[in-house]
């Protein structure tokens, strides 16, 4: 690989990074590529996927489902948190903590292993 063409992918990587960083919030590729974009103008859409499967692969991204869409992704290692989707924008964003009991009262021969919990229609709130 020419140096020429290491440091452009280092550059794509390092401006993918950026906007999640920035965003601070799970983003879909497509909104990935549009933060990127400002950083380095050359990114495709291919190459945020390509990317993306890298940093989850490298453990720095982790996936965020979203019932009913794609899934999106956000920088891995933060504290137990759930979401919620602007059913106007389609915008995800994080719950911080988490109020689901740690070992819910289950029926006789269940045993607990994990939660799901996502919100809808959190309405925007406008400040100014």
């Amino acid at each position: 690989m020419t140096k020429e063409i290491q440091t452009r992918k280092t550059r794509q990587k390092e401006a993918i990074r950026a906007a999640f960083l920035e965003a601070d919030r799970p983003l879909s590729p497509d909104e990935a590529l549009a933060l990127a974009q400002r950083r380095a103008d050359a990114l495709s859409l291919g190459t945020v996927y390509r990317n993306i499967s890298s940093l989850v692969d490298d453990k720095w991204l982790t996936t965020v489902q979203v019932p009913g869409c794609p899934a999106r992704y956000e920088v891995a290692g933060k504290a137990h948190h759930h979401h919620f989707q602007c059913r106007r924008c389609g915008a995800v964003h994080e719950l911080e903590g988490c109020d689901v009991p740690r070992k819910p009262h289950l029926p006789r021969g269940f045993k607990y292993l994990d939660h799901d919990f996502f919100v809808y229609d959190f309405p925007h709130v406008i400040t100014g």
